[in-house]
């Protein structure tokens, strides 16, 4: 089943169009990345599927509504982690949680959702005295306490440290395993490429490339191997890495000579978008 259809969408600021066209699709259940520049058009993308924005053009259907309309049955269904937030400093994690839950007709259980994101020695204490990466914990605890069947998440890994980042992923993976679907926007391509099912690279308002993470890295181009035989370094660059490598090796064997410093490399998912935004910047 589709969760999200999305068919030529538009959005224009004043002269600037920051949404020409796009097309995708997200299945339920799936984890969805969109990754992209400052100003390639993430959050206008997201802000419209939530219903927080008006486009201009296009069509788009989120679990069967239409955002643009705002209407409640669509709101219980969906759970928002934004950028930034602000809540109430003097009430505890337990107490806004609580203020969150009576929002919904069918709530999850403030307790389990505090256990959830990690926050149950902190259920007590007040919102002033967080760290910054609690916070975000709580954020991600409120967009969850209506049991939402999708979960904007919009880079919710901001402020957070290396062990708090990878306790975030395992959330993540816990709420796909839990049958929910998942937009993600992020700038850690590393995150991009352990969580997302699937990744749309946005630039200028367009998508330039969808796919998931495997297919995005082998469209990149072929496979380099290095190493260095007699003193000389040897850069070899193939479509067909097991069969060339055992050439290499076995060729090696039967001289009787040693390949030092063998290398075998894919690019990575951060070459890949790199390489789309230097094609972004390359002269016409």
């Amino acid at each position: 089943m589709t969760a999200i259809r999305v068919r030529d969408l538009r959005k224009r600021y004043g002269q600037v169009e920051a949404l020409r066209g796009i097309s995708f699709e997200i299945e339920e259940g799936e984890v969805f990345g969109l990754l992209g520049p400052n100003g390639a058009g993430k959050t206008t993308t997201v802000e419209i599927l939530e219903g927080y924005r008006r486009r201009d053009g296009g069509s788009v259907d989120v679990l069967g509504h239409d955002p643009q309309r705002a209407e409640r049955a669509f709101r219980e269904r969906i759970g928002v982690v934004l950028q930034h937030s602000e809540m109430w400093p003097n009430l505890t994690v337990a107490e806004t949680l609580r203020v969150f839950a009576g929002y919904y007709r069918r709530s999850r259980d403030v307790g389990e959702t505090i256990a959830l994101v990690g926050l149950g020695h902190k259920r007590d204490d007040r919102i002033k005295t967080l760290s910054g990466g609690q916070k975000r914990r709580l954020d991600l605890a409120l967009a969850l306490v209506g049991d939402p069947e999708l979960v904007f998440l919009d880079e919710p890994t901001t402020g957070f440290d290396p062990q708090a980042r990878r306790a975030a992923w395992e959330m993540v993976r816990g709420l796909r395993s839990l049958g929910k679907t998942i937009l993600l926007t992020t700038h850690y391509l590393d995150e991009a490429q352990q969580l997302a099912d699937r990744l749309a690279v946005l630039r200028d308002g367009e998508i330039v490339t969808i796919g998931t993470p495997g297919e995005l890295v082998d469209a990149s181009g072929p496979t380099e191997i290095r190493y260095r035989l007699d003193g000389e370094l040897t850069l070899l660059r193939t479509d067909e890495p097991t069969r060339a490598l055992h050439e290499l090796t076995g060729r090696a064997l039967t001289e009787g000579r040693e390949l030092r410093d063998l290398e075998v490399r894919r690019a990575s998912l951060e070459d890949v978008y790199l390489e789309l935004l230097r094609e972004e910047e390359a002269p016409e």
